[in-house]
Formats: C-alpha cells, structure tokens, sequence
C-alpha cells in the first residue's frame, strides 16, 4: 500500500540577489523535474517566468515550485515558495511566509549579511516560522563561508548551528563537511555525492565544530545528555531526530553551505528540509479575533487561506491557496468570511512556474491554486458555510504605500477600461493601492519599481496604457480675515430670467474645522426653498479653488440677507450667486495657503539615526519622537510636509543600506511659508 507523502511547505526569502532563484533550479533539477538547469541571465528559469521578470533580471512575484523527495526517512511532498528579495516587492515575502511552515533564509557567500537578510529574518520571526539559513555561490569568487557565519552569528545570535563546512572555496568548492557524521561528502558533475576522508587542517577544524555542535544538541534532550555525559555520543541520526525538535521550537537554526550552480551541497539540502522541517500538522494557524486554533485535519471542515491571487493573461486571476482544515475538491461551494460571497470552487491544480498541475483534491497542509475566484481577493479566508471558521478571518500584515504617481489614461478606451484593471491589480497585490484625488487617479505602492511593474502589468495583462506624473500636493485655502461680501445674479433676455441677490459674512475657522454653513435670514428675504441651493453654491466655490487654484477648507459662511423675484429666481440663480459671493469674499480678504502634515515613522538601524534625523530636519521635519526597540533598531516619529516626501523612501533606502522601513500617515494642514507656495 502506497504512503501518503509527508508535506513541507518552505518559504525562500533573502536579499534580492542572494540566489533563491537558481537554488530553486538546482532543487528542482536534482528532484528530476527538470532536465536542464534555467538560468536567471538567460530568463528561462521557473520561478521567474514573467516578462517584467525576465526584463529585469529579478523576481518581482512569488514562485512556485513543488517537487517530490525521498530520504531515508521517507517520501515528501515539497513547495516552494520563492520570494522577491526587493523591498519593493516584500508584500510577496508576506504572501509566503503566511502560507509556509518553514523559511529557508538564503545569504550569499560572497556579499553575506545584508539589508535583506535582516528584513527577511524579521519576517519569518514574526510570523512565527522556523528558520534555516543555507549559504549559497560558494563556488564564487570572494565567497568566505566562515565570515558569513561570523556575521550571521553576530546579528543573529548564538542559535546559528552549522552543521557542514566547505570543502574548497571559490572554485575549488567540490564538496561538504558533514558536521554531524564527521565525514567528507565529495560531489560528481552530476550533483552526486560520494563519501571521502578528512584530511589536515579540515578535519581539525570539522572535529572541533563536530564536538561543539553535539553538545549544543545534546543539551536539549536530557536522555542524551545524559548518555553524553557518560560517554556515549548519541549518533547522528539521533541527533538529528532532537535537532529537529529544536528547529520547530525555533531554540536552533541550522546552517548549511551550497552552489546553485554546480549543484554541490543541493541534495543535502533538499534532505535536511525535509528531515528537520515541521510537518503541517506540528504548527496549528490562529484564526480570528480571538486567535482561535486550528489544527490541519484533512477531515474536518473545509477552511481555505488564499494567500495570493494571480492576473493570468489566458485563464484570468489565479487564487492560490493553503488549506488550514478539511480537504478541498472541484465543485465545493465555500463563503469568502470576510464578504459572504460564495464561491464554486472549479478545477484544482498547483502550479510549478506558469505550469499547471492538475489535483483531483487538496487536503489540510498542501497548497493549491484555482481559477475564476473573482470575490476573493488576496488574504481571504473561504469556508464550508456550516463550519466553525466560517465567521472568522486571518489577520492581515498591511505594507502601508510610501511612492505613489498620478496615471492619466492615454485614450478614451484606456480611461473606459482603468478602473477595471486597478481593482484587478489591488486584488492580486494589497501593496497597491489607488485613490480619486480630485481629478485624478493616483496610483501608490511600495517604490518606484513596484509602481513601474504595476504599470507593465497594466499595459500587457489588462492592455490599459497610461502616462504618468508625480501626485500633486494637497495644498488647501482658508481665508485671512472676516469679510462681507455680496453675490448677485440679474439677467434678463426674454421671457423667464435669472435673479438671486446673496448678502454673506465669510469668516475663518481654526485649522481642520472643515466648514461651517449658517443660515441666519430672517424675514423671508430669501425663501426658505433657496437656502439649500445657496449652501450648495457655497461648497461648489470652495470646491473649485481660491485665489491660489487650491480647494478652501476652514470657513465659515452666514448667510444673513438677500432678495429674490416672485417670476425669476431659481435654485440655479441662488446657487450662482453664493458661489460667486463666496469668490467675492476670497479674493477681497486674501487666502492663506495651507500645506499637507504627514506624521513619518521611521525604523532604522542605530548606527543610522542621526543621519536620518539631519536629513528629516532638512526637509522641514520636527521631531516628535525616538525610542529605541530590543533589535537594535530605532524608531523615529515626526512630522514633515508632503511636499518633502515625495521620493522620501528611496533616499532613506539609501541612506541606511536599504534597511530603514517607513510608514506615512496625513495628519494635519499647516500655513505654508510664502516662499514656498507654488507660483
């Protein structure tokens, strides 16, 4: 009787550059899946399948990737999820960490630690994922394995465990150390491996890793320590058993060494993913406000977390999936918790690059994909209607949009068609966002490459073509000063005329007031039928702009008299003539132009802080606010005027190395200093 395979879902997160793409083909190739390695120069690897990708050089979105592996323990079932390692594209990293049980954090031997190495850390930490960190292009030039390691070990702790060393480097890079069997693992050209004796300086140095990394093993498991202790050295594969236990505590992170590229170390890894990685059923997901439990059993109710959704060109969105509980077949009817909406779910398949797989079901643990859900946009939970998860939700990590531009549609056709595609772009990636301000529509991601992308997509996928511009500041009007002013309306030109006489006092109102309508006629001077349109009049004015051509906000109008015509006033009269009274008042008192206040969180490293504290003075910023975090980290908090941040993220990725992380808010107006109001 054939065993069910046992399921590992990893997430393959890393600075972008590190080689999470090619470590995915040389899995993918060692697996047998593939029968030629992709590479990333030529854009013919799986995972990065897209023509932006290709275009580029990178990954701009998640990757799929599941293969088949046998060890000595068993047959598995692997996925992975390969990450962008760009700031721009970290809401796919969030994507994937969501649906994985465990991260396999990649770092270059030749760059080591970088920015991205401690964003994707961070990620798999708070998402309470295992972690296990493989050091790739050790067949490079200037890759230093052990420098890696001292780095890793200095920003992320003590619990780094490595559990091979190099044999060779650069190109002499032929084989591994094993650290828990004390033996040489010699690699063929075909990526086989045959075992050899350590010899020298090697052999000491893997002798004396060998022994402190026994007793880092050891200590967690009072049996063997206790056999330890007596002189009885558990062997290998018992230690390897209690390692395991130590990675899904998260109290131990291995470390081992490979090359995408010659294949060396690959097959070692694939093994130690699925010997030391969690199986589905050892992490439970909290769903809910209550974080309610849920454990993956494949025969309780369906209960389905749609990670990501897709734009595919032939088939449309592509959901894919996780499923938390229960076993999901073609033609189940599951309610999206979050809209009510019911879905019919159609064909399974998972997909491998742009492949797709067909599945006749897809039980507890196991990702998925499926087409046509057009309800469910990324991050919904779907449910079996009579189950306990259908009226829950996961909650959701939000990456608020720091870049935004203005789109202007290039034909008539594209302006018909715009608002269509944005919806489909803001479901397959929550990182987008899109507002209406005033006339336009404004287009906000992550960074100027996310937003680039987005609009490749939007021209290739949906055919939607757009120009775009740097989103104009939100500058407001008030009026200075208190003042009369008279709105009239006569016209006379045959048969019916227009006739509306308006008596205003217009007055300001502290900053963030808004506006204050008063209606203080007595005596019917204007029928009471009129007052409604003058008000109307009065918000259209102020709507259209003051002296400077911005909207004026903090105002307050009365109305107090007028005059109106038994045969020629109308609602259309009134309106004219408080609108153009309002105009009146403005422009015979003066206005003060008022700037937008955004309130800036800042994170950065320490040794970055006053750097970034200079450079937000510099743009007009106080400081409201700085605390150190336990990760040594600082966050900064001020206020800073729209104006100066239109391209803020991409200087202060610069100016931490890419490690600052930002969040803007609108928070208040303030006067803008004369020699500062745009002419």
């Amino acid at each position: 009787m054939a065993t069910t395979p046992r399921i590992r879902t990893v997430a393959l997160l890393g600075a972008a550059g590190s080689g999470k793409t090619t470590l995915t083909e040389a899995l993918l190739h060692r697996a047998g899946v593939l029968t030629r390695v992709g590479r990333v120069e030529e854009g013919s690897t799986v995972t990065d399948h897209e023509p932006e990708e290709i275009a580029r050089g990178q990954s701009l979105a998640l990757g799929v990737a599941p293969f088949a592996w046998t060890t000595g323990h068993g047959e598995y079932d692997v996925t992975l999820l390969d990450a962008p390692g760009s700031a721009d594209f970290v809401g796919a990293s969030d994507a994937a960490v969501s649906a994985a049980d465990l991260a396999l954090i990649v770092v270059s031997a030749v760059d080591g630690v970088q920015a991205g190495t401690h964003t994707a850390w961070r990620a798999a930490a708070d998402a309470g994922l295992p972690r296990i960190v493989v050091v790739t292009k050790e067949d490079k030039a200037r890759a230093d394995f052990r420098r890696v390691l001292a780095d890793l070990r200095a920003a992320f702790g003590e619990g780094l465990v490595p559990l091979e060393l190099p044999l060779g480097e650069e190109t002499a890079f032929t084989g591994v150390a094993d650290v828990l069997s004390d033996e040489g693992l010699a690699y063929d050209a075909d990526g086989h491996h045959h075992s050899e004796p350590l010899a020298g300086s090697i052999a000491d140095e893997e002798h004396r890793l060998h022994d402190e990394v026994t007793e880092e093993i050891v200590t967690h498991d009072d049996a063997q320590l206790e056999r330890y202790l007596a002189g009885d050295v558990p062997s290998a594969d018992e230690q390897l058993t209690t390692l395991a236990q130590e990675v899904t505590a998260m109290e131990a992170f291995p470390v081992l060494v490979v090359s995408g590229v010659t294949g060396v170390g690959v097959d070692r890894l694939a093994d130690l993913l699925c010997d030391l990685g969690p199986d589905p059923s050892d992490r439970s997901v909290l769903i809910g406000a209550r974080a309610v439990s849920v454990k993956p059993d494949p025969t309780g109710p369906a209960l389905v977390h749609c990670f990501r959704t897709l734009a595919d060109p032939f088939v449309g969105q592509v959901t894919l999936f996780r499923v938390l509980s229960g076993t999901v077949r073609p033609g189940d009817r599951l309610v999206n918790t979050t809209t009510r909406t019911e879905e019919r779910v159609p064909g399974l398949f998972r997909l491998r690059g742009k492949e797709h797989l067909p599945l006749d079901s897809v039980p507890a643990g196991r990702i998925g994909a499926v087409a046509k859900l057009t309800g469910t946009p990324s991050g919904s939970l779907l449910a079996d209607r009579s189950g306990p998860g259908a009226s829950a939700t996961i909650p959701q990590h939000h990456r608020e949009p720091v870049f935004g531009l203005s789109l202007e549609p290039v034909s008539q056709s594209d302006d018909d068609r715009l608002s269509a595609a944005l919806a489909r772009l803001t479901a397959e990636d929550p990182t987008l966002s899109v507002t209406r301000e005033g006339d336009r529509t404004v287009l906000r991601g992550l960074g100027d490459t996310h937003l680039a992308v987005a609009l490749d997509r939007l021209a290739r996928v949906f055919g939607v073509h757009v120009s775009t511009s740097p989103v104009p500041v939100g500058y407001r009007e008030t009026i200075r000063r208190p003042v009369e002013a008279e709105g009239k309306v006569k016209k006379q030109s045959g048969g019916h005329g227009q006739y509306a006489v308006v008596q205003l006092r217009v007055s300001p109102l502290p900053h963030g007031s808004g506006f204050e309508f008063v209606d203080a006629v007595v005596g019917g001077a204007i029928p009471r039928t009129y007052i409604q349109a003058v008000h109307k009049g009065v918000a259209e004015a102020m709507a259209s702009g003051g002296p400077h051509g911005y909207p004026v906000v903090d105002l307050r109008v009365e109305v107090y008299d007028g005059k109106s015509h038994s045969v020629d006033s109308s609602e259309m009269a009134f309106r004219t003539a408080a609108a153009s009274g309002v105009r009146e008042a403005l422009q015979a008192a003066g206005t003060t132009v008022l700037e937008p206040i955004s309130h800036v969180s800042v994170t950065v490293p320490s040794t970055a802080q006053g750097d970034v504290m200079s450079d937000l003075s510099a743009r007009r910023g106080h400081i409201s606010a700085t605390t150190s975090l336990d990760d040594g980290t600082v966050l900064i908090e001020a206020s800073v005027p729209q104006a100066e941040l239109a391209r803020y993220v991409l200087d202060l990725r610069s100016l931490t190395g890419g490690r600052g992380e930002l969040a803007i808010e609108p928070d208040r107006f303030e006067v803008c200093p004369d020699h500062l109001v745009p002419a």
